[in-house]
């Protein structure tokens, strides 16, 4: 039987007077990449953000590792393991690529300078650009940093939103091979509207339309169905 990391159960989520969420619920198993889809204002960044504790749950509940987060602040849910990578990447553009790594740093043992060597090999154009302020980094660049900050910490669960976003066909394959690695050992809950990349990396899928789950099931399904694909993507052979 396959373990569940992460479990959404009913979630609702209002942004001001606007109800986004309308009861979410997924899982996200130990074992891959789970991807949200869906069409730009479906609710896929706010599940996010609800999981992070940076906006909060009106009803519902969010499960991690057997306990219930909703009600924890977000400093308290990343020191419990789970990492997040905004759609904004969350660098800050006037330190520099180290100084964005250190500040990121929950600890600074023999297993996080460990964890940094590994994503320094992950991503070696950071370590041309150390020393330099991260606000010249190129948009790749950049998204490799907001994710080589998430995963320093030891990170059991990784939440990322819309990592390809505007950036190169040849940055994407460098980011699709990264989360291929960080899957190995951490669990990933994947944003992306780049239906290629998502059908890469993903195990599983959810589809979210209206704030509502409106069809799951593994990847390999959803790659093989182009009506469903057209429906609630958008996508069109």
């Amino acid at each position: 039987m396959t373990d569940i990391l992460l479990q959404a159960d009913g979630i609702q989520t209002f942004i001001g007077q606007h109800h986004i969420l309308q009861g979410v619920s997924f899982e996200a198993k130990t074992d891959g990449v789970t991807v949200l889809l869906g069409r730009n204002g479906a609710g896929k960044s706010t599940t996010l953000k609800t999981i992070m504790g940076l906006l909060p749950a009106k009803q519902g509940k969010i499960i991690y590792k057997g306990q219930p987060i909703q009600a924890k602040k977000p400093h308290q849910i990343a020191r419990m393991g789970i990492g997040f990578v905004p759609e904004n990447m969350g660098i800050f553009s006037e330190l520099t690529v180290e100084e964005n790594m250190q500040v990121a740093m929950l600890k600074e043992d023999d297993a996080t300078r460990q964890r940094l060597e590994d994503v320094l090999q992950m991503f070696t154009a950071l370590k041309d650009f150390w020393g330099a302020k991260a606000g010249i980094l190129s948009g790749g660049q950049k998204q490799m940093l907001a994710i080589a900050r998430a995963i320093v910490n030891e990170t059991s669960l990784l939440l990322i939103d819309e990592p390809t976003k505007g950036l190169a066909p040849v940055i994407i394959d460098t980011l699709m091979e990264a989360i291929n690695q960080i899957k190995q050992h951490s669990v990933v809950l994947l944003v992306e509207q780049n239906f290629y990349m998502a059908s890469q990396v993903g195990d599983d899928f959810y589809i979210l339309d209206d704030g509502k789950v409106v069809h799951n099931g593994t990847m390999q399904d959803l790659v093989e169905d182009q009506e469903l694909q057209s429906r609630y993507l958008g996508i069109t052979k």
